[in-house]
């Protein structure tokens, strides 16, 4: 071969060489870019179908067993009503024992006030003994109870006795007895109580005694086995369960004492969250785990509105994040609630004031508000620019004076008080023309209730019993704190998990 056929030759070769690196090095720009959208496309399916999968998980309640007499957003802070369930259904008697057929009971709840600077929160737990009202109640066939009187609190849940309970039942209970609106109710089975804590790898507890499985059954004959022994450990599934579930050879056995454990589980598992990190990638495997054996009202029943809830807590300190128990006496066997102490708890929550009487209303710096808050929140008119005339439609005197000078208080300019046509007003009425329809609903916050209807004036406020019935119980409309009696008992999610962990 000549000097020149080597030389083309080796050019060819060289060329070619050349060519085959550059198809090489697109090769590889094509594998790493097609690799890297089917990672997106696989994250992003992933994405979906975990959102389809809690929104599969998600059961609601009905609305239309919610009472249509409903106090008014009194602030901007939102109010979700938190109930165990030891309904025996799906599984659950496994887990709790009884007769799967029975019908649904709740022994836990507390009503959970999340104040509007999304920087505190209290838990306020209702013994299930509590000796209460309980307002009608839609049952299966679509009738309405009575009002039942002096009845305990535990059994709003079972009207109806349908083995899935009642939560609407039990929200309408709340309200009546707080005159706080509920903006949400959240219903936790045994199943999903203990998926939940098996996901975040177990809570811490302090345990004050040994526990044997007679403290959890007192029915036993015997003893039987030690079931938790003195001290601090990490429960999870039923062993956790057990903990928040036992009464008995702890303290005096009471209720009580069992409130106290069960605020101090939660603010464990809070603050176990808390530290793995409330990310979506953490909180979508919690989700999946709580929302499996979860209820919820209608205004929760999408995994979009249920984790922009739960993402809206992410900024509540554990040190600013409480636990109380509605101020209470014993009554015989049962528990009374001690007044005018729940009615100043109430009227604190309702005004955004801390247990220590700070102001945390409005929206934090940087924060945003709960974007499960109604749209007509967001633009309320001030105040100082609304003008009213307030009518007292009860028998209770001094009535539209005590709600005048709430409202002037406020800012609001109360033109006059005068008495209503008739006094049997039930439910206090804002009636407003048109272009006042915000106007009205301010007033209704300010109020704390009321139902705001169209009318063909201006602005009209007819003072109904639901008003009445608030103000007896709340000895200021703006409260500067709640009684020490409350606050002492009330501990942090971050406090000592060996303090006070009994009664009696």
């Amino acid at each position: 071969m000549t000097g020149s056929h080597r030389a083309a030759t080796t050019t060819r070769r060289s060329t070619g060489t050349a060519a085959s690196g550059r198809r090489s090095g697109h090769t590889r720009i094509r594998i790493v870019l097609v690799t890297a959208v089917s990672l997106l496309v696989l994250v992003t399916a992933g994405a979906g179908w975990a959102y389809l999968r809690l929104n599969g998980n998600i059961d609601t309640f009905g609305a239309d067993g919610v009472s249509d007499d409903r106090p008014a957003a009194a602030s901007d802070g939102r109010n979700v009503l938190v109930i165990g369930s030891d309904a025996r259904t799906g599984g659950n008697s496994e887990l709790g024992g009884g007769d799967k057929n029975d019908i649904g009971r709740s022994d836990t709840a507390f009503l959970l006030h999340v104040y509007a600077d999304h920087r505190n929160a209290v838990a306020v737990s209702i013994p299930r003994d509590t000796l209460l009202d309980i307002p009608p109640c839609r049952l299966p066939d679509g009738s309405w109870t009575e009002t039942r009187h002096q009845a305990m609190f535990n059994e709003a849940y079972t009207v109806g006795s349908t083995a899935e309970g009642n939560p609407a039942c039990t929200q309408n209970t709340v309200e009546h007895l707080t005159g706080l609106r509920v903006d949400h109710t959240v219903v936790v089975d045994f199943k999903g109580f203990s998926a939940l804590t098996e996901v975040v790898g177990g809570v811490e507890v302090c345990v004050p005694q040994d526990i044997y499985q007679k403290d959890l059954n007192p029915g036993r004959a015997t003893r039987g086995k030690r079931l938790f022994t003195e001290g601090v450990q990490t429960v999870s599934g039923q062993k956790a369960l057990d903990y928040v579930r036992i009464r008995h050879g702890i303290g005096d056995g009471s209720d009580i004492g069992r409130i106290k454990r069960q605020q101090a589980f939660v603010g464990s598992l809070l603050k176990k969250v808390k530290t793995d990190g409330l990310t979506p990638s953490k909180l979508l495997p919690l989700a999946d785990a709580a929302t499996t054996s979860m209820t919820v009202d209608p205004g929760l029943g999408s995994a979009d509105k249920l984790v922009s809830f739960v993402m809206s807590l992410k900024d509540i300190d554990l040190n600013d994040t409480r636990f109380v128990t509605v101020p209470w006496r014993y009554e015989g066997a049962r528990v009374a609630i001690v007044e005018p102490d729940a009615g100043a708890l109430w009227a604190a929550l309702k005004a955004d004031r801390t247990l220590d009487g700070d102001d945390a209303g409005g929206v934090g710096a940087g924060k945003e508000p709960d974007s499960t808050a109604s749209a007509d929140a967001e633009e309320r008119v001030p105040a100082e620019d609304i003008s009213v005339t307030v009518r007292n439609g009860t028998r209770v005197t001094r009535l539209a004076a005590r709600a005048a000078d709430v409202l002037e208080e406020a800012g609001v300019t109360v033109t006059g008080t005068a008495t209503a046509s008739s006094q049997d007003h039930r439910t206090t009425v804002i009636e407003y023309g048109p272009g006042h329809k915000e106007e009205a609903e301010t007033l209704a916050r300010l109020l704390g209730t009321g139902e705001v209807r169209s009318g063909t004036g201006g602005l009209d406020v007819v003072l109904g019993r639901s008003y009445a019935d608030q103000v007896s119980a709340t000895p200021s409309a703006v409260p500067s704190g709640v009684p020490a009696e409350v606050t002492e008992g009330a501990r942090t999610a971050d406090e000592d998990l060996c303090t006070g962990l009994s009664y009696g």
